[in-house]
């Protein structure tokens, strides 16, 4: 499949640093990072989809992985027809999506996964500290109450952990998680970047 997006996934607990890092990433030439909930945030609420996607998160409810795998689609085609995304010169870096193992399936003929990298955090507590700070300063308070954060933890184990098993552990790199965000990206850039100069920087 030789149109298939060449791609590095981040993986990780909540307040493993997945955003961070992506952002850090996105930032360099040859990168381009995209979130889940950029995608979300970017949808045009007037459209179809954005009908749909409405029609559940009115309601509180996950959006169906069929509806999010289409609005990933979408997003992805209006990022190359804008050249955001050049796809012959970018890696493209992803967080949060895939988020269980049926979305991760459907997006096998749109990615070709070259390295996961799996942002391990052996402290919860401190992943916890670390998301209350966050939701804190961005003025989520609801996003800072423990059970709120403990229950992200759960549907984590319950369904994302496992799309860590859906990809060879030949591909799959640990990365501690632990420290500063500078020192957490250099742990990254250590995997990355012999990823994008293995094919996008090959000699003509």
């Amino acid at each position: 499949m030789p149109d298939r997006y060449k791609s590095v996934l981040l993986f990780g607990a909540p307040g493993a640093g997945k955003g961070t890092q992506g952002k850090i990433l996105g930032r360099i030439p040859g990168f381009f990072h995209l979130a889940c909930g950029d995608v979300f945030r970017s949808l045009d609420m007037t459209s179809e989809l954005g009908k749909e996607f409405l029609n559940y998160s009115s309601r509180g409810e996950l959006v169906p992985d069929e509806l999010t795998v289409q609005m990933w689609k979408q997003n992805m085609h209006a990022q190359t027809v804008l050249s955001l995304f050049k796809p012959k010169q970018d890696l493209l870096v992803l967080d949060g999506i895939p988020r269980n193992v049926a979305q991760a399936q459907a997006l096998t003929k749109s990615l070709d996964v070259l390295r996961v990298i799996h942002l391990r955090c052996t402290d919860e507590n401190a992943m916890m500290l670390r998301m209350r700070r966050r939701a804190l300063k961005e003025n989520r308070i609801d996003d800072a109450d423990e059970r709120v954060i403990r229950n992200r933890f759960d549907v984590y184990h319950a369904e994302t952990y496992p799309v860590l098993e859906f990809y060879p552990k030949s591909i799959i790199a640990e990365i501690d998680a632990m420290g500063s965000p500078a020192q957490v990206f250099q742990r990254v850039l250590e995997v990355v970047v012999p990823v994008q100069d293995a094919h996008f920087n090959r000699p003509a």
